[in-house]
């Protein structure tokens, strides 16, 4: 499964995946890693939680993060959930070009039973691609 939320920069996001995970950590039996573009959110989160920056890995494209999350994956096959917060500051690219990305996303989940909480800052509901817009919580 893959949940977007999408919403104006300070609307409030991070903090909802923040009380998500934190509140997920409770109730589900695997792994939950957060990923995020800076430190601050590791601070809010509960200590059972993976978190990860991703500012030590130059990630450029939605190709090469789509290999830093295999990765993750293939490092622990006990994740259940991963959290990323503000897809569009970890990488450059247009959320048009992102296509590849959640179909890739869409086989991951499907394959190693992963859930995917996307945070995605968008100005106006009607700008996010279509394929997009059926993952929108």
């Amino acid at each position: 499964m893959i949940q977007v939320f999408c919403n104006k920069r300070g609307s409030g996001k991070t903090k909802r995946l923040i009380d998500l995970a934190n509140s997920q950590s409770d109730v589900i039996k695997g792994n939950i890693v957060y990923i995020d573009d800076d430190s601050r959110p590791m601070y809010s989160l509960k200590r059972e939680i993976r978190f990860i920056t991703t500012k030590d890995f130059q990630l450029k494209d939605f190709e090469s993060f789509y290999g830093y999350l295999c990765g993750i994956l293939s490092g622990d096959y006990d994740i259940e959930q991963i959290y990323i917060d503000g897809l569009s500051n970890i990488i450059s690219g247009n959320l048009p070009d992102a296509a590849l990305l959640f179909s890739k996303l869409d086989k991951m989940s499907e394959q190693f039973n992963v859930n995917f909480f996307i945070n995605i800052n968008e100005e106006a509901y009607e700008e996010i691609p279509e394929f997009i817009k059926k993952y929108v919580a």
